[in-house]
C-alpha cells in the first residue's frame, strides 16, 4: 500500500535524523555535540515533516536552529543532509524567484557564518556554496520538468477529449443523415403504396360484374414498381451501416436527372404532376442536387398524403438564379389527408442547412371554393458552392 506524503515525510525525517546521529559521532569536523547539541540537532529535523505543506515554514524554523548549531561549533557535517533536503524542497516547490532569493540569502548567511575562519572557512564556504547551488538548481529543474509533463498530459488530455466528441459528433451526424434517408425512402415509398393499393382496390370492389383487370393490373404493377425502388435505395443505405472502412459506398447520389422519376411515381399515385426543370445536371454540385431531390421526394409523398382531393395538381420548379438552386413546390391540396405529423419538414430543414441554404414552407394563402385555405407551398434557395458532399443524403 502506498504511504501518504505526510507519512514519507515523517519517515524522511526520523531517517535523515538518525543518519545526522552517526556523522555526529563518527566524524570529527567540529566538537562532539553535548546536551544542546543534540537537542538542536534532533530539534532541526522535526520540521521536515511538514516540508512539502509548508515549505517556506519549514525553512524559517530550520534556518536559525541550523545556524545557531554551526555557531556553537559543534560537527558540521551532521545537518547537512537535512540542509540539503531542504533547499531542494524550497525549489521544487517555489518559482524560480523565489528560489533565487533565497539561495543568496543562506550563501550570504553561511559566508557571514564563516567570515572569521580564515582561509580554511573560504575553502569550506566555496564547497557549501556548490552543494547549496547543486541543490537548487535540481530542484528548479525537477519543478520545470514536472510543470512540462503536467501540461503535456493536459493537452493529451484535452486533444483526448476533442477526438472522442469529434467522434461523437460524427457518429450523431451520421445517425441523422441515416434517420432522414430512412425517412425520406421509407415515408415516399409507403405513401405510395398505400394509394396505389387503394386505387387497385377501389378498382376490384366499384363494379365487380364489370372488373377492369387491365387497371388492376397497372396499380399491381405500380405497387411492384415502387417496391423495387425502395428496396434498392434501402440497400444502398444498409451499406453505409455496415461499412466498416471510410471508403463511401453509397453509391451515387440522386440529382436533377432523377427528378423526372419522382414526377412519375407521384403521377402513378393519382397527383396530376408539372414539372419545370431550368438547371444544367452537370453544374450542379452533388450535394445540392441530392438535397434538392430529396425536398422534391418529401414535397411530393407529403402532397399526395394530405392533399385530400382527387385531382391534386403539384406544380415542381428547379430553376438556376444568382449562383444558387431555387426549388419551388406547391399543390393544391386541401391538407384534409390522414396521417399524424411526422419528421418531413425538420429534415428537409436539415438538408438545406447541410448545404447552407434557405428553406421557407407552411399553407398557401389561396382560398378554395368553400372559402377555406388550400394549398401548400415549399420554397428552398440552395447556394451553388456547397459546403460539403457529406450530410447531403
Amino acid at each position: 500500500m502506498r504511504l501518504s506524503a505526510r507519512r514519507q515525510d515523517v519517515f524522511l525525517a526520523v531517517g535523515l535524523a538518525v543518519l545526522a546521529s552517526v556523522v555526529a559521532v563518527s566524524f570529527g569536523s567540529g566538537r562532539r555535540p553535548d546536551a544542546l547539541g543534540w537537542t538542536l540537532l534532533l530539534a532541526l529535523h522535526i520540521p521536515l515533516a511538514w516540508r512539502r505543506r509548508a515549505p517556506l515554514t519549514v525553512l524559517c524554523v530550520m534556518i536559525p536552529l541550523i545556524a545557531f548549531y554551526h555557531q556553537q561549533e559543534y560537527d558540521h557535517s551532521a545537518p547537512t543532509a537535512a540542509s540539503m533536503v531542504l533547499l531542494y524542497t524550497v525549489a521544487v516547490t517555489g518559482s524560480t524567484r523565489r528560489t533565487v532569493t533565497i539561495g543568496c540569502s543562506v550563501v550570504a548567511l553561511m559566508l557571514v557564518l564563516k567570515a572569521g575562519h580564515g582561509m580554511a572557512g573560504v575553502a569550506e564556504s566555496f564547497q557549501i556554496t556548490g552543494w547549496i547551488v547543486s541543490m537548487l538548481v535540481l530542484g528548479g529543474y525537477l519543478r520545470v520538468h514536472r510543470q512540462l509533463t503536467q501540461t503535456a498530459l493536459e493537452r493529451a488530455e484535452r486533444a483526448e477529449r476533442t477526438r472522442e466528441e469529434e467522434a461523437r459528433r460524427r457518429v450523431a451526424e451520421e445517425r441523422l443523415r441515416i434517420a432522414r434517408d430512412l425517412h425520406d425512402l421509407l415515408a415516399h415509398s409507403i405513401t405510395l403504396i398505400g394509394v396505389q393499393t387503394s386505387v387497385a382496390a377501389h378498382v376490384l370492389t366499384a363494379d365487380p360484374d364489370r372488373l377492369d383487370r387491365a387497371a388492376v393490373a397497372k396499380a399491381l404493377d405500380d405497387i411492384a414498381d415502387t417496391c423495387r425502388s425502395a428496396r434498392g435505395e434501402l440497400r444502398t443505405t444498409l451499406e453505409v451501416l455496415r461499412e466498416h472502412g471510410t471508403t463511401d459506398t453509397r453509391g451515387p447520389l440522386p440529382g436533377l436527372d432523377a427528378l423526372p422519376d419522382l414526377a412519375a411515381t407521384a403521377r402513378a399515385a393519382g397527383a396530376k404532376v408539372d414539372l419545370s426543370v431550368e438547371a444544367a445536371a452537370a453544374g450542379v454540385p452533388a450535394a445540392v442536387g441530392a438535397a434538392a431531390y430529396r425536398i422534391v421526394q418529401e414535397a411530393l409523398t407529403n402532397a399526395v398524403r394530405h392533399g385530400g382531393r382527387a385531382d391534386l395538381t403539384v406544380r415542381v420548379g428547379v430553376h438556376e438564379r444568382d449562383g444558387a438552386l431555387r426549388v419551388d413546390v406547391t399543390d393544391d391540396g386541401a391538407g384534409t389527408g390522414d396521417g399524424t405529423p411526422g419528421f418531413g419538414l425538420v429534415g428537409m430543414r436539415e438538408r438545406v442547412r447541410s448545404v447552407g441554404g434557405t428553406l421557407d414552407a407552411g399553407p398557401l394563402d389561396e382560398l378554395d371554393e368553400l372559402g377555406e385555405r388550400a394549398g401548400f407551398a415549399v420554397s428552398a434557395v440552395l447556394p451553388l458552392r456547397a459546403r460539403g458532399e457529406e450530410g447531403a443524403r
